[in-house]
């Protein structure tokens, strides 16, 4: 759903659910734990259309890169999607296509275990770059640490352990949360699926652009953010108009439409809650969206 604010702006929302402007205590300040529609203020302008633009930024000469947009369980989205970035270049010809997913491809929808399996076949047939996003970071910590389950379901982590086949009756008893632990590690190696969210990159840079799950904090050079900053960032970042270094394409904090802003790009259009999965194409200096 799509609140309209008193600016004439537009904030995604989903009621009764939190949406990515919370994150746990130990993991982010004070200001990052509060939630979206009463922090961040991103108004709905400058949206793209389906013609190609024109960038003052460029990747090399035979290279595409597709940036996909946070899935979070939504495997009835993504496979269409990637039927569209092959049938793209097919039609269009590239020497090196390659697909950047910006992380959290688990929670809140019905399908994480799917998702995740139709990434790994993915990196089979082109190549691939996947990142890791907060939610990706929340599954770790629930296996590090069990008595992160109350934290994780608040986040979506029930569907993701329902995809699973892992449900309990009692999730708040301690000894209940370590089976669920141990039920939950066991499933991922038995689906091949821990080795493939361990080995999730915190950002990757293709020309002038750098790609990352939620941002980066203004001041300090792209090689030497902290991965805290990479996967919960939004105020500092999103508010910012500094020269990056790059430009910075993400996700994280949901909008109605991908925006285009002169230091980032934000592909995050709460496929989750809205049913629209973005994808951003990236050629020479040009931008366009599937």
């Amino acid at each position: 759903m799509i609140y309209s604010r008193p600016d004439g702006g537009q904030t995604a929302a989903v009621r009764g659910q939190i949406i990515d402007g919370m994150v746990p205590r130990g993991f982010g300040s004070v200001d990052d734990r509060r939630s979206v529609a009463e922090r961040v203020v991103v108004p709905v302008r400058n949206l793209p259309n389906p013609t190609t633009k024109k960038l003052p930024a460029k990747i090399a000469d035979g290279i595409r890169v597709y940036a996909i947009g946070d899935i979070h369980g939504r495997s009835d989205l993504l496979q269409p999607l990637l039927a569209q970035v092959e049938t793209d270049i097919s039609a269009h010809f590239i020497p090196h296509p390659i697909l950047v997913f910006l992380g959290d491809y688990l929670d809140r929808g019905p399908s994480s275990r799917q998702v995740i399996e139709q990434l790994a076949l993915q990196s089979e047939r082109s190549e691939v770059v996947f990142l890791k996003g907060n939610h990706e970071h929340y599954l770790f910590e629930f296996l590090k640490n069990p008595a992160f389950l109350k934290a994780w379901l608040r986040f979506g982590g029930l569907d993701t352990l329902r995809s699973y086949g892992i449900v309990t009756s009692n999730y708040s008893d301690a000894r209940e949360q370590e089976l669920l632990a141990m039920s939950f590690r066991l499933a991922l190696h038995e689906n091949g699926h821990y080795n493939f969210l361990s080995s999730l990159r915190p950002s990757f840079t293709c020309g002038d652009f750098f790609f990352v799950h939620a941002g980066v904090r203004p001041g300090v050079p792209l090689d030497q953010q902290s991965e805290k900053d990479l996967l919960t960032i939004r105020n500092e970042f999103l508010l910012s108009k500094s020269d990056f270094g790059k430009i910075v394409v993400h996700g994280h904090t949901p909008v109605p439409r991908p925006e285009i802003h002169s230091n980032r790009i934000n592909i995050d259009t709460g496929a989750y809650a809205t049913g629209q999965l973005s994808c951003l194409v990236l050629e020479q200096d040009e931008i366009r969206f599937i």
